[in-house]
């Protein structure tokens, strides 16, 4: 289908919004800072696009046509819209704003970023929402590009080499317990951490090996995993009320007052935490207060 817009300069759009504002070319000229034949000129050009003499000599100047009538008022409406469509962005005001944003988390990123955050960001910006969603990690890319995820908090090994990325912090792993524990008193040992009734997170479901049980396997030993749970969120309940030990990330548990922390008896790798978003959000500026507001709350 032909778009009549193409057969359109816009400029002709605001000289016969001014025109019809002012009933007069020589008005006209004079707001549009143009000469006299110019405005007279593209006068003509409208009307034949539009078929119509649009204004009409007149005793007081020149007067509109039923069709110029008709034109006038959504005239102004799209020149406003255009207006506003391709003014500057105005600055973010966090107070202000009402925007929803959707992240992309694990249940460890919520309990360790956004949780943390949350309160802060309710007392800064009270308009904004944020919708925490499942962490999938091969859909992360069409998620993004389809705009079905805005935010997203991962480990930088297998996240998509499309998205925007940076580095939030590097996390390690610590022995946790109920914060009585009979065996946490201090650091055990290899043997007795081996003894010890282990549960373990198993984001894929009912698995009882982790990277620490393929560490000890190295060294010929393994420990007694009786509980493999789907979230660290009842992982926590689970350490706080029983005799179940469990290697976690340290920043999991740091202000878990229900729980005793020990350091392990065997070196576990640790991880990397990255921030990672889509390029059509870079320079968004509500966008980029959230991504630094959650980095500086992080890093503290």
């Amino acid at each position: 289908m032909d778009n009549p817009l193409r057969r359109i300069d816009l400029n002709l759009l605001v000289t016969l919004d001014t025109l019809l504002a002012e009933h007069s070319v020589t008005r006209a000229a004079e707001r549009l800072h143009l000469a006299q034949p110019t405005v007279s000129v593209q006068l003509a050009r409208l009307r034949r696009i539009f078929s119509d003499p649009l204004l009409l000599p007149g005793p007081r100047g020149m007067r509109p046509t039923a069709r110029a009538d008709a034109l006038r008022e959504p005239l102004q409406q799209a020149l406003a819209d255009l207006a506003l469509a391709v003014a500057p962005a105005a600055p973010f005001d966090p107070a202000h704003a009402q925007q929803t944003w959707r992240i992309a988390a694990s249940d460890y990123a919520a309990i360790t970023i956004i949780q943390p955050i949350l309160d802060t960001l309710r007392r800064q910006a009270p308009g904004i929402r944020l919708a925490l969603v499942n962490l999938e990690p091969p859909a992360l890319a069409r998620q993004a590009e389809q705009g079905d995820i805005d935010l997203v908090f991962h480990t930088p090994d297998d996240s998509p080499p499309g998205l925007r990325s940076r580095a939030m912090f590097t996390e390690h792993y610590v022995l946790a317990g109920r914060r009585d524990h009979p065996q946490l008193k201090r650091r055990p040992t290899l043997a007795r951490f081996c003894q010890l009734e282990h549960a373990i997170v198993s984001p894929d479901g009912g698995g009882f090996l982790g990277v620490t049980d393929r560490i000890l396997q190295r060294q010929g030993l393994s420990r007694n995993v009786v509980l493999s749970v789907p979230h660290f969120g009842t992982l926590l309940s689970v350490l706080a009320s029983t005799d179940l030990v469990a290697m976690v990330p340290s920043r999991l548990v740091q202000h878990q007052a229900t729980l005793r922390v020990r350091p392990a008896p065997l070196d576990i790798p640790g991880f990397d935490m990255h921030m990672l978003w889509p390029e059509r959000l870079h320079r968004d500026a509500g966008h980029q207060w959230l991504r630094e507001s959650i980095a500086q709350h992080a890093a503290s």
